[in-house]
């Protein structure tokens, strides 16, 4: 990959000006079968990942009378994949800002197959668990990048139903997964499962073979040739496909562009300070609380089901699917609203109404399955919705030259919750209470909402470069 960039694009100015004018052509595009097969390719590539990442909790229960494990073995080896989510959701944005959205998610793919194939092949915890951390690097890596492209290529108008329609495939791929594990973990056993997961890693050349690179990312590099070479290419698909001349771009206001020579160079150093640090404290709170509640429940609810309550493996895997499935449906309901909602109000709604759910489940204190079942499910539909929108809101937060890496410090910060969230859950619910597990998990939904209703900013209706210059 070149990486030099050509005389007529050096400097500041003439690099945002050939930056502004690429995405003034990318929002001339109407959407059409050219961005709903890129949505589809990368879409399809996600949902594997989703699939691969909480298949840990529906092996779990198998896992631990294999191998004899302890809650505190069981926990670790939940979370250690989190752990490599982690990093690799801080490693990830800056490659990808550096060599480029594609790459980057080709790459995770195949280590993430790769990765499934040696844990069939896993006989104690130990390799187990070694296998899970570099999975875990690429599925964390993959998700916050994979958003950034799809923001990048997609025009103001529609935005928000457009990138969370292609979200969706992560919860999917979280619910086709509980349904392939409850039927096949207690049929042919926990390694089935991990081997049929590596099949999707063929993919990584199909995304490296036709899914072109970001043109926003391109300009941005100062890559002139290539950004308007692969704008070329694209404008001329959708021609071909709409049968119809693409309108001419909309000029750039001068006041969405920052004035000559204060550029910001990228980075952390830039993602803290000016009008981004704000924006990067509050959205790393959204997503560290909305996965906190996320994984504190899902990650536990087939252990609950079984050792509290007593129900067979197949039963308590089925109550867990139902809860992941009611989370679906309330990440669809928000993908064909947040548009006309806002993004900012839809999470302060969602994470307010998912601790109202959980609250009331810990005051009545969680005495059946059903009504475990019935409260979780309905907190699910609220925190699974709030999440989702965040993979929409975190990239229109920050400019190009350092969208993959805002997005992956939020994604880091995910991981982080994701980690603490099921340790924090094991802690609880090992003294005995399961209503304090429930009223810990809506004190931190509460935490979000609020944080979202006094710090969070409306992006709806908003040009990526006006938003974010």
């Amino acid at each position: 990959m070149t990486l030099d960039a050509s005389p007529a694009t050096e400097g500041g100015d003439r690099r945002r000006t050939d930056a502004a004018a690429i995405g003034a052509r990318v929002e001339r595009l109407p959407l059409c079968r050219w961005h709903v097969t890129v949505r589809l390719v990368i879409g399809v590539v996600t949902f594997f990942e989703a699939f691969d990442q909480l298949l840990i909790a529906y092996a779990l229960p198998q896992l631990r009378t294999e191998w004899q494990l302890g809650t505190g073995h069981a926990t670790a080896l939940m979370t250690v994949g989190s752990v490599g989510m982690l990093l690799g959701a801080v490693l990830s944005g800056r490659l990808a800002d550096r060599f480029g959205r594609v790459r980057v998610i080709a790459v995770c793919i195949a280590v993430s197959s790769l990765c499934n194939l040696l844990l069939t092949a896993s006989g104690s915890p130990g390799p187990f668990m070694a296998v899970r951390f570099v999975q875990g690097l690429a599925i964390g890596g993959e998700v916050p990048v994979a958003a950034t492209f799809i923001a990048e290529i997609t025009r103001t108008r529609h935005r928000g139903r457009f990138v969370l329609l292609y979200e969706l495939v992560f919860p999917a791929g979280l619910t086709a997964g509980a349904l392939l594990a409850s039927w096949l973990v207690p049929l042919l056993g926990w390694r089935w499962m991990f081997g049929l997961s590596a099949l999707p890693g063929v993919l990584c050349f199909v995304v490296a073979r036709y899914v072109p690179e970001s043109p926003r990312w391109l300009a941005d590099q100062g890559r002139h040739r290539e950004a308007l070479a692969t704008m070329d290419a694209i404008e001329e698909r959708v021609r071909r496909i709409t049968g119809a001349p693409l309108p001419e771009p909309e000029p750039v206001p001068e006041e969405t562009a920052p004035p000559a020579g204060t550029r910001g160079g990228g980075g952390l150093r830039e993602l803290l300070s000016g009008r981004y640090r704000k924006r990067t404290l509050v959205i790393g709170v959204l997503w560290f609380t909305g996965y906190f509640v996320n994984y504190g429940i899902t990650s536990w609810l087939p252990t609950i089901y079984s050792t509290r309550f007593g129900l067979s493996l197949s039963e308590a895997l089925l109550h867990s699917t139902l809860t992941s499935c009611a989370g679906l449906l309330g990440c669809l309901v928000v993908a064909l609203t947040v548009d006309r909602v806002g993004r900012r109000r839809t999470v302060v709604r969602c994470l307010g109404a998912a601790a109202g759910c959980l609250l009331l489940l810990g005051v009545l204190g969680a005495g059946s399955a059903g009504a475990v079942l019935l409260w979780t499910s309905l907190a699910a539909v609220f925190f699974f919705g709030s999440n989702i929108c965040l993979y929409l809101y975190t990239p229109e937060l920050f400019p190009t030259r350092m969208r993959a890496l805002g997005s992956s410090v939020g994604g880091a910060l995910n991981r982080l919750g994701v980690i603490l969230g099921p340790i924090v859950v094991g802690a609880v619910y090992a003294g005995g209470t399961l209503g304090a597990v429930f009223l810990t998990l809506a004190g931190t939904a509460l935490a979000g909402s609020l944080t979202a209703a006094a710090g969070a900013e409306e992006t709806s209706g908003r040009k990526l470069e006006s938003i974010a210059p």
